[in-house]
């Protein structure tokens, strides 16, 4: 029989190189489904991997994706080496927008530019308040964060409903569930004339630095670490795990509220009821291909954005149904996990306790 057992020490190459390993798995699994479907796998590939970057047009939309989920995964990367687990990103991200969407409202065509830093603090600090929920809830009470922060997500899609079908509702609008078009004062600054890539993708950057220098050259990102990777090792050196908890459930809650409104202040241009995008739960797997790591993440966030243009084109040029682009983000999530068990264990045959006493047997005689 099989058994895994942990590996005495672990291949650094293949700690990197997995999530490349990953995604072959996962391309050459694409191709199996492609043409299970009857569909012609090398166009299918070209859908996902070519034709999002084939042009400045499409490489502009693919920033555009890519932007909230980059944001998002930033956050949760410091939650996930905290060893705090936010599943509840999507939730953070809907109120973002809602706060966010709330202060563009509030805007009129005389007002001045300084709507829009309004309109992201907005966005940051209800992320920051619906995580501060679940920070809340596991600090005084220890409630699980995975369920607390999950279902907070339902929660937040509730509340957003009730506002685009119910006050917020554009009396204008056909009956449609969804507010009025944001005043033009409103909309996110965008970097060139002819695309919709606006400066979230400079302020995703800017995030990416920041996080490398919080978390590999000051004290505080150490002490962040050690909460997580080592908690005993942790209260021995005097590090609150408390305050590892609020730290990390605040970063990732502001940075998914902040993409939540970047995006309705900037692509969207409104609230509705089709916000959430499940960003939230897509940065998930864009956090750990991404090893966790800034600079990692970066690539991660284009290759999902890769996934979620090329199910669109999949739908409208091949007919397949838009869920293809949850398969490969799942496929991918799953070959990632499969790869990540081999790299730390391996398998090792152990005989079965029959064939071990037949051989004593054996033996004896």
């Amino acid at each position: 029989m099989l058994q895994l057992e942990v590996r005495p020490q672990l291949s650094r190459f293949w700690t990197y190189a997995s999530p490349i390993l990953a995604l072959l798995i996962t391309v050459a699994i694409g191709l199996l489904l492609f043409m299970a479907l009857g569909k012609d796998p090398i166009r299918g590939l070209q859908i996902f991997f070519w034709e999002p970057v084939k042009s400045a047009y499409a490489i502009g939309e693919l920033l555009v994706k890519a932007t909230p989920l980059l944001i998002i995964a930033l956050g949760l990367s410091v939650c996930f080496r905290s060893n705090v687990w936010n599943i509840g990103a999507e939730g953070q991200y809907v109120i973002g927008a809602l706060a966010g969407g709330g202060m563009a409202l509030l805007a009129e065509k005389t007002t001045g530019p300084w709507i829009i830093p309004a309109i992201l603090l907005a966005g940051v600090l209800g992320g920051m308040l619906w995580a501060g929920i679940t920070a809340l809830l596991r600090d005084r009470f220890n409630a699980n964060e995975i369920l607390v922060s999950l279902m907070l997500v339902y929660v937040a899609d509730m509340v957003l409903n009730y506002l685009v079908f119910g006050p917020w509702k554009d009396p204008n609008g056909y009956n449609f569930p969804q507010t009025k078009t944001f005043e033009a004062v409103t909309q996110i600054p965008r970097l060139m004339q002819g695309s919709r890539v606006n400066i979230g993708i400079l302020l995703g950057l800017l995030g990416v630095a920041g996080l490398w220098f919080f978390l590999f050259k000051t004290y505080a990102g150490f002490r962040q670490e050690v909460s997580g990777l080592a908690p005993a090792a942790a209260r021995y050196a005097g590090f609150s795990s408390r305050r590892a908890l609020w730290v990390a459930l605040l970063i990732s809650g502001g940075a998914a509220g902040l993409a939540g409104a970047l995006e309705v202040a900037g692509p969207i241009g409104q609230l509705t009821s089709y916000v959430p995008a499940g960003y939230g739960f897509a940065a998930i797997i864009v956090a750990f291909v991404g090893r966790l790591h800034p600079v990692g993440v970066v690539f991660s966030a284009l290759l999902m954005s890769m996934f979620y243009i090329g199910g669109e084109l999949a739908q409208s040029r091949l007919g397949l149904p838009k869920s293809l682009t949850g398969v490969f983000q799942g496929l991918l999530l799953f070959n990632l996990l499969a790869c990540d068990t081999l790299i730390a264990h391996r398998f090792k045959f152990l005989k079965s306790r029959a064939t071990s006493m037949a051989a004593a047997v054996k033996g004896a005689h």
